[in-house]
């Protein structure tokens, strides 16, 4: 039986491309002004008060944790401190080092895997990042809080899978994510009308001012090989524990 997946959201209006949600915010991150008046002088003072606004930390987070600023252009192997709403009055608060970005094909790594008109007609990527929890909350069992930036400046969400998928795994946090735990995640994502991964970003809010990471986009990591079978039925026995560490089909 063929596998499902799906998109949670696409945070602009891309139609019902992947199954998405859309949220009525909208999201776009590209953006005008109307003033071609040219500067004036409180320019330079309004930019020094905003950048010291988005310095200070807009949600409460546990003493001697500095986030880092709005608006920050990181590259991959850069990490950032981030705080988010996990749900009201309880915040997240990470330590983020996106470690890789990849561009994969659905030949190379969704064999298997059922696949509606919008999902083919999409460009998929992976990514992968470092996330420590530095907050004082368990965010067992939640997805980063990451989102791929297209060529149109449009913010992808990642997609989720109804069974385990080998080829980018472990997606979720773990069940448990304790303060002061680490973990490595893989995400996922399909760009609607074979868009591009310009930059992984993470923005909350609608008003937030992006966290953005960029860099080489990588061919995906190879599986690892299945192990060699050895006397007394041992290959069995491993082929067995592959089957369930890969789930069961939806």
């Amino acid at each position: 039986m063929s596998r499902g997946l799906h998109n949670d959201r696409v945070l602009s209006r891309v139609g019902s491309l992947v199954a998405v949600v859309l949220l009525a915010s909208g999201a776009l991150l590209s953006g005008c002004s109307d003033d071609d008046n040219g500067p004036d002088l409180d320019d330079d003072a309004a930019s020094s008060s905003s950048s010291a606004a988005s310095t200070e930390p807009s949600l409460p987070v546990p003493e001697g944790v500095e986030l880092t600023a709005e608006g920050s252009q990181l590259s991959v192997g850069d990490t950032a401190t981030i705080a988010y709403e996990v749900r009201q009055g309880v915040v997240g608060v990470l330590d983020i080092r996106v470690t890789r970005m990849e561009k994969t094909s659905f030949k190379q790594s969704f064999v298997g895997w059922d696949l509606d008109h919008g999902q083919k007609k999409s460009n998929p990527y992976f990514v992968r990042a470092t996330i420590t929890n530095r907050g004082e909350v368990d965010l067992g069992g939640r997805r980063a809080p990451l989102y791929i930036v297209d060529g149109t400046d449009t913010l992808v969400e990642s997609t989720t899978f109804a069974s385990a998928f080998k080829p980018c795994e472990p997606g979720p946090f773990p069940e448990t994510f304790l303060p002061g735990s680490r973990a490595k995640v893989c995400l996922v994502f399909l760009s609607p009308k074979k868009g591009d991964l310009v930059a992984v970003s993470f923005r909350p809010t609608q008003d937030f001012d992006p966290i953005t990471w960029t860099g080489e986009l990588k061919d995906p990591k190879p599986l690892p090989k299945p192990d060699k079978p050895g006397k007394g039925g041992k290959g069995d026995q491993g082929d067995q524990g592959d089957d369930e560490a890969s789930g069961s089909p939806s």
